[in-house]
């Protein structure tokens, strides 16, 4: 199984067997961090990785997701660094699965003072990762996801290609499953829309999201060999809609 392919198998785990890790299975998550490039230039990360199979490093969540392992992201505190966040975190979510193990985003951990900085950086995300108690992966039909046709816009017929971003897309996790996305599709382009909560800004969580979509967007677009910049259209910044707020734009060069 390689990336693409976890996108659509994946699933959250929130129950694991306590066994340590060998530690070149840790070393290599560090190795593959390292290889990732960030969503956006000019951001500083830093991953730690903390052992909990002794049980005591508490992480628990609003879900309570008590697991042998957790993943420490470390960002500086840009704009955009949560949607950096999101996208890295993915990246590594998609390789744990490819490997046979299980993970999941830890919403509003509790933590001690002494976790919330490395350095400059602070504290961004936490994923949740070990052996799955269960299997790791199901059916993408199983997965409880709004269909493109609740998701989208459509100015023309998609291509093949546009179809696959956009199912990937689709397949994104998020907190609390909220799918916040929404896109109007027209010729090569993807414009990205955030539903509106009564605010000009993304909130953090959505912000996490749309890195988290945004991941398997580029995921696909490496498989089939599209070129994406993601870009914020001036002429679609200064208009007002009514129930969503526009996020970037994705111009797809095939």
């Amino acid at each position: 199984m390689n990336l693409f392919e976890a996108i659509f198998v994946r699933k959250s785990v929130r129950n694991y067997i306590n066994d340590p890790l060998t530690p070149q299975v840790l070393e290599d998550i560090l190795k593959q961090f390292g290889e990732i490039k960030g969503l956006f230039g000019g951001i500083e990360t830093e991953l730690a990785i903390f052992d909990n199979t002794k049980g005591e490093f508490k992480m628990l969540g609003i879900l309570g997701v008590k697991a042998p392992y957790y993943l420490m992201l470390y960002s500086e505190e840009k704009d955009r660094a949560m949607m950096n966040a999101g996208y890295l975190m993915e990246q590594l979510s998609l390789y744990l699965c490819t490997k046979g193990l299980g993970s999941c985003f830890v919403g509003n951990p509790k933590k001690k003072k002494k976790y919330l900085r490395r350095d400059n950086k602070k504290l961004m995300a936490v994923l949740a990762f070990g052996k799955a108690r269960g299997s790791c992966v199901r059916k993408q039909a199983e997965a409880r996801r709004l269909s493109l046709n609740e998701l989208c816009v459509y100015k023309e017929t998609p291509r093949q290609w546009m179809n696959q971003l956009l199912e990937a897309a689709r397949m994104a996790p998020s907190s609390m499953n909220s799918q916040p996305w929404r896109f109007v599709v027209f010729d090569s382009r993807i414009h990205i829309f955030s539903k509106k909560h009564g605010s000009d800004r993304l909130g953090r969580w959505d912000e996490l999201n749309f890195g988290i979509m945004f991941s398997h967007m580029m995921v696909v677009a490496e498989e089939i060999w599209l070129d994406v910049d993601l870009i914020r259209l001036e002429e679609i910044t200064q208009k007002n809609f009514p129930n969503n707020q526009y996020v970037l734009s994705a111009i797809l060069r095939p």
